[in-house]
């Protein structure tokens, strides 16, 4: 008896979205409100979908300066108000 051989290999949810963090995926449009050919509103979307490994890879790495996502970036911001401050203090000692 021979069994029955399949030519369609199935891919899982898993599957896809491991190949797309891998190499990333770009969605871009625009969306234009007009009237009588006057822009009234102008939507760019530019969406990417990829791993922080290959983010960084293509130079993306916004979320290491935003100090609500990165503890680095908030001691960084706070060193930077530490300093300001004084600075503002050294002032206000030499005009006083």
């Amino acid at each position: 008896m021979v069994g029955m051989a399949h030519a369609t290999e199935a891919t899982n949810l898993s599957d896809i979205l491991e190949r797309v963090l891998d190499k990333g995926i770009v969605i871009a449009g625009d969306i234009q409100i007009k009237i009588a050919d006057v822009e009234l509103l102008t939507i760019k979307i530019r969406l990417l979908v990829a791993s922080v490994d290959k983010a960084m890879e293509m130079g993306i790495n916004w979320w290491q300066q935003d100090s609500f996502l990165s503890s680095k970036a908030e001691d960084a911001e706070k060193e930077k108000k530490i300093e300001e401050l004084k600075a503002e203090v050294k002032k206000l000692k030499n005009e006083a």
